[in-house]
């Protein structure tokens, strides 16, 4: 894909999945801007793709901040001139503490809807005018394959997910007329520092998992539950974005993609 002259936010994007698009995206192109609320691995994450040779910078964004997200959209433009691609991957599986909280707590609802949604919300409806104004853009969402099914050891999570579906479907309704394409991902199982929190929570809730650390019982998942028995990484994520956000993927809005090694078929 060629993404040659596009500028492209990606909010968490100090490590995990944000880092493996980043550095999809700019593999491909793109001048790409790590935004996160930790501004030191945000940088720590840009160097590393910089030292690849990658066209790559950091910013301090704070999603839960209204006007945090306006400044960071606003220095972005400044700096680059535009904005072409957002993928809002910023997301929490709940509130410090939530591993061993049985059941969940109301800070973890809370704390997970301000960032896996309205965060989603927020920086959608900051660069919106300017997407709408130069009548294009694409927006990538970062779902997961929780939102597809609820999961008794994290409702919040998986429920935040399914709000992340439904307002990608709301907002490619209503940016379409603008040429702007919305759209979703649903990662399976991909080891990041959230999926880690996720293993922890796992030994804790089931009995038969106590005894194993986190990569087993990340091994035992990819076993149990992916047909194509492997685990999915950063950048199987990136490079289904890198389509999604490129002219080839002209006439897809509105969809939620499962990129999973075939856990959820629908």
């Amino acid at each position: 894909m060629d993404l040659s002259h596009k500028v492209a936010i990606v909010t968490g994007g100090a490590s995990g999945i944000g880092i493996g698009t980043g550095k999809t995206l700019a593999e491909n192109g793109a001048s790409v801007i790590l935004c996160d609320r930790n501004e030191s691995l945000a940088q720590d994450a840009a160097t590393i793709l910089q030292n690849e040779n990658l066209p790559v910078t950091s910013m301090h964004v704070d999603v839960k901040n209204q006007s945090s997200i306006t400044e960071t959209v606003e220095q972005v433009i400044k700096e680059f001139g535009t904005i072409d691609i957002v993928v809002n991957n910023a997301g929490v599986p709940g509130a410090p503490g939530w591993e061993k909280a049985f059941p969940a707590r109301q800070e973890d609802w809370d704390f997970t809807f301000e960032i896996n949604v309205r965060g989603v919300a927020l920086v959608i409806e900051a660069v919106a005018p300017h997407m709408i104004e130069k009548k294009s853009g694409k927006i990538v969402n970062i779902a997961s394959v929780a939102g597809r099914q609820g999961h008794p050891n994290f409702p919040h999570y998986s429920t935040s997910k399914a709000a992340v579906i439904n307002l990608t479907q709301a907002y490619a309704l209503g940016l379409a007329p603008h040429n702007i394409n919305v759209n979703a991902i649903c990662p399976g199982l991909v080891r990041t520092p959230l999926w880690e929190s996720i293993g922890l929570r796992a030994k804790t809730a089931e009995s038969q998992m106590s005894e194993l650390s986190a990569r087993e019982v990340f091994d035992t998942r990819i076993e149990a539950l992916i047909p194509l028995k492997r685990e999915q990484t950063p950048e199987d994520i990136g490079n289904t974005i890198a389509f999604l956000v490129s002219d080839r993927a002209r006439n897809i809005t509105g969809q939620a993609i499962n990129v999973d090694g075939g856990l959820k078929m629908n």
